[in-house]
């Protein structure tokens, strides 16, 4: 039997270092590719064969030959640091995946699947949010409103079999606590875990739309082998939204610190609401499984017995 094989760009960061373990798991040939600009190495799974390359090189390209499919997850993501240096993001997010899809091309991969976000929504009034509603503000939601034209073109011109993937608020373990402004569950986790005050951008009114990491993994494996995937977009998210209050009193509740947030001025760019109409992949058969509490209690374990330890 032939091993299948499998490319990650972004393999040392949050999604990309847990999707690596499932396809190994799955008896993939993993190939990942990561420059470690965002991504840990050390998350990286051993048998992962690992290559340290930027996704804007040419150097990238003899690793597409022939593999069966391609997560294309490599981007600078940080909304704070896009909204900073819209250049370096159009280089990274826009040119770069263009490279990636050319590359895929050239060597006839299988599959791409590839992520767009949930901020394509940040003009939206409607919720739950389709995939038709997009309406991109930031400089971030720009550059994948421009990757996602270069993914039809490719699509169209090329024939090519694509699927795009919106994730909405994805956490759990290895979620990026580095970043400039860090994803707030892992925030408030290490935060109350060290006995400090967690910071809370604008009143802790804005809501997400948040969906553990296995769930969206589920759908990243289904990708493989159902065609109905093939051309479309999905909505990857819980389907229900909770306040940034909400999640902090959920996490403060469970580690029962009595620590209270600490209040600083809101964020430019980010949408006051995320909620996603996630009828797309449910009619495909795909449905989240991991509760918010259960999600909660193992991304808490893992910061604690991992991160902690670490820091």
């Amino acid at each position: 039997m032939t091993t299948r094989t499998a490319l990650i760009t972004g393999v040392a960061g949050f999604i990309g270092s847990n999707l690596a373990d499932r396809l190994v798991a799955e008896g993939f040939r993993v190939i990942g590719i990561d420059n470690l600009s965002f991504g840990v190495l050390e998350q990286v799974p051993s048998k992962v064969e690992f290559h340290q390359l930027d996704i804007q090189s040419g150097g990238i390209d003899p690793f597409f030959e022939g593999v069966d499919a391609v997560f294309h997850l490599a981007a600078k993501n940080c909304i704070a640091d896009c909204q900073a240096d819209p250049v370096s993001t159009a280089a990274i997010n826009v040119a770069g995946t263009v490279r990636v899809f050319e590359a895929a091309r050239r060597g006839r991969a299988g599959k791409v699947v590839y992520a767009e976000s949930s901020s394509l929504y940040e003009g939206s009034s409607v919720f739950p949010t389709p995939e038709d509603e997009v309406k991109p503000q930031s400089f971030y939601a720009c550059s994948k409103f421009a990757s996602m034209a270069f993914a039809e073109a490719y699509r169209r011109f090329h024939a090519m079999r694509m699927t795009a993937l919106r994730y909405f608020c994805v956490y759990g373990p290895r979620q990026d606590y580095r970043r400039t402004i860090p994803p707030l569950m892992s925030a408030f986790i290490l935060s109350l875990l060290r006995g400090r005050q967690p910071t809370i951008f604008g009143t802790g009114e804005k809501r997400r739309d948040f969906i553990y990491v296995d769930d969206v993994n589920d759908f990243h494996i289904q990708c493989l082998t159902d065609r109905r995937t093939d051309g479309k977009t999905f909505n990857l998210g819980s389907g229900q939204n909770h306040s940034v209050r909400e999640i902090f009193a959920a996490i403060e509740k469970v580690l029962g610190t009595r620590i209270s947030p600490l209040y600083k001025g809101d964020l430019p760019g980010e949408a006051q609401i995320t909620l996603a109409d996630i009828a797309a992949a449910r009619a495909v058969g795909w449905t989240p499984k991991v509760s918010l509490d259960e999600g909660l209690l193992r991304s808490i374990e893992y910061i604690r017995r991992h991160v902690l330890p670490a820091a």
